[in-house]
């Protein structure tokens, strides 16, 4: 390999820094809090390599948006200018040769755009500003070298956003604390032999860069710029804090239980959202027909709904962990027998899907060939003239109620812990850009879709106190009222005790 005598005109200013410079895994994501340095460390990787392997080190940065990526260019002159590397057309060509390219990536189309190139670099910056994986993932292909330079993926971000959710799930979640590698296995199709690939999430904290922990009134100002749960992510890093979340009334302590035995008379159904490519999501639920006090001393109210078993066919990795967005590719008749195998001996009273799982295009359809009784969904995600929406019951449904006993407000919908890929995926959902009432469908969200599938099929309207007042008013006996007021009272009436 050739090397370049250009000296390292940065350097490192924390140990998690260093930590990211150093890191051997083929794949690396460093992230956390805002201010953390991690736009200098990855500018920082490629000039120590390209000092390393001079015109053998090729990289690409990656931001979102074009718009996004004027600011680490300009940082990037801070740190290459001093190197007498040039730049020119969004490219910094070293002296010795290596290259670093800054583009925007929007969408699965733009990375096939990629398809043939080589680098041994891959870098992404803001990875939670992608909603799904699949951009990053095809690009995976292009890291390669032909003089052997050791080729890695490079990628940091904060929480929140709309990636917030697969990011978690790959990097933060098999290891929150971190600097622990994570190990997954592949055989190679042509020798048999095995094949090790590593990543590792380096966690960045505020207090890693002593340039701004020196400027009190840099803390000061990200209190100024979020919710109050997205600068406590930006401070510390914690990824268990969703900002802007579509469903920002979810609390786990308050919807997630342990698993009970659903006693034998409750009323039990199912919801199913069909997918092939993508995941399908099925999920069981039980309505309490009572106030049902549980062994830790909560109480369910009477009306409400518990989730109690799911089936998410979703791929997983080699480590076992689900492959966030890619489905399982069962057929229709696969699905069901799984479908009738976890039903057991539980009394299924319905089952409501997808409706355009009924669809027929010179065949038949999936529900034909499920052989299972389903009714169609009711599929309104959004209310229009009063009406209410599906994400409106969600909502309805997990914020509660207080109905006047000593418990408080209370959900009305709980989920046993049991079910992981509801609580993975729904909680972190984000809105959509254009159509702020609704969710953003490029997320995740299958589980979301059955949910509402289900609770769609069982409309909830909270408990309204209804003041019972006599509607006719009479003089010296005789009722006012004419046969059009009785009418339009009786009306009134019947809606409110519906309402109930």
């Amino acid at each position: 390999m050739s090397q370049s005598a250009s000296p390292i005109a940065w350097a490192p200013i924390s140990a998690q820094q260093a930590a990211f410079l150093s890191c051997p895994a083929d794949e690396i994501f460093y992230g956390g809090s805002r201010g953390g340095g991690k736009t200098d460390a990855a500018l920082g990787k490629f000039a120590l390599k390209a000092s390393q392997h001079g015109k053998g080190a090729i990289g690409i940065f990656f931001r979102s948006s074009r718009e996004d990526l004027r600011e680490a260019i300009a940082r990037s002159s801070d740190i290459y200018g001093p190197l007498g590397a040039k730049y020119a057309d969004r490219q910094w060509t070293f002296p010795g040769g290596a290259r670093l390219r800054f583009e925007y990536l929007e969408s699965a189309k733009d990375a096939r755009n990629y398809q043939g190139h080589s680098y041994t670099d891959l870098f992404f910056e803001e990875l939670t500003n992608w909603s799904s994986p699949e951009p990053i993932n095809l690009l995976r292909a292009t890291l390669r070298s032909a003089s052997g330079v050791p080729v890695q993926f490079h990628a940091t971000g904060n929480p929140g956003g709309p990636g917030h959710q697969w990011v978690k799930s790959r990097y933060i979640d098999p290891a929150p604390e971190g600097n622990k590698i994570i190990w997954e296995d592949y055989q190679n199709p042509f020798s048999r032999e095995r094949v090790r690939t590593s990543r590792v999430f380096i966690p960045a904290k505020l207090s890693d860069n002593p340039v701004l922990m020196s400027d009190p009134s840099y803390v000061a100002r990200l209190y100024q710029s979020g919710s109050a749960e997205l600068v406590r992510a930006w401070l510390h890093g914690d990824w268990t804090i969703v900002d802007g979340a579509f469903f920002d009334c979810w609390e786990p302590d308050k919807h997630i239980v342990r698993p009970f035995k659903i006693p034998n008379d409750w009323m039990r159904f199912r919801s199913c959202d069909w997918g092939s490519a993508k995941p399908f999501s099925v999920g069981w639920w039980a309505v309490c027909p009572d106030t049902h006090t549980l062994s830790d001393g909560s109480v369910i109210p009477r009306g409400a709904v518990i989730r109690y078993r799911e089936w998410y066919g979703a791929a997983k990795d080699q480590s076992g962990a689900t492959k966030p967005d890619v489905g399982l590719k069962l057929t229709a008749e696969e699905v069901a027998e799984g479908i009738r195998d976890r039903d057991g001996s539980d009394n299924i009273r319905y089952g409501v899907i997808d409706p355009a799982a009924f669809s027929q295009d010179g065949g038949p359809s999936i529900v034909e060939r499920m052989r299972i009784n389903w009714r169609r969904a009711d599929n309104k995600r959004v209310g229009r003239r009063g009406a209410m929406g599906g994400w409106d019951q969600m909502r309805a449904r997990m914020i509660g109620e207080d109905l006047g006993d000593p418990h408080g407000q209370r959900p009305m919908m709980y989920i046993f812990s049991t079910c992981t890929d509801f609580i993975r995926t729904v909680p972190s959902l984000q809105h959509d850009k254009s159509r702020p009432e609704d969710l953003d469908t490029t997320a995740e969200d299958h589980a979301a879709d059955e949910a509402r599938y289900g609770l769609m099929s069982r409309p909830y309207a909270p408990h309204v106190e209804i003041k019972k007042t006599n509607p006719i008013i009479t003089i010296g006996g005789i009722s006012t009222m004419t046969m059009n007021d009785l009418v339009k009272a009786s009306t009134r009436r019947r809606k409110a005790e519906a309402y109930h």
